[in-house]
């Protein structure tokens, strides 16, 4: 599950999109909570949803529960970086400087250099 990054981390790690992670920080932009920020407890890959820290209801019989946002409608602000999410930014991010350099495969053109 995937969410769009925000401006500053687009420029900042040349990728569009990242997968949400519990303890990013994100931003909601669409829906009842929106312009609310918060920290991911919960991704829920099953309900397709991602539960935030500071958003919640009050159920009838005064129990608190938290909203399911759908990550489409979220913004990731900062990410919890790991070594293997960095790797996974460092490996999108080659491969779409190599696309705009126009070669296909960033790694089959290091390689040929390499038997060249």
């Amino acid at each position: 599950m995937s969410a769009p990054l925000s401006k500053d981390l687009r420029a900042k790690f040349g990728i569009r999109a990242a997968p949400i992670r519990k303890n990013d920080e994100v931003l909601i932009r669409v829906g009842k909570h929106q312009s609310k920020e918060g920290k991911v407890t919960l991704v829920s890959r099953s309900k397709y949803v991602v539960h935030i820290e500071k958003i919640s209801r009050e159920k009838v019989n005064g129990q608190t529960v938290q909203i399911g946002v759908h990550p489409s409608n979220l913004v990731i602000t900062k990410l919890h970086a790991d070594k293997n999410r960095d790797a996974l930014i460092d490996r999108r991010s080659k491969a779409k400087n190599a696309a705009a350099k126009g070669e296909k495969y960033a790694s089959k053109a290091n390689a040929m250099a390499v038997v060249d």
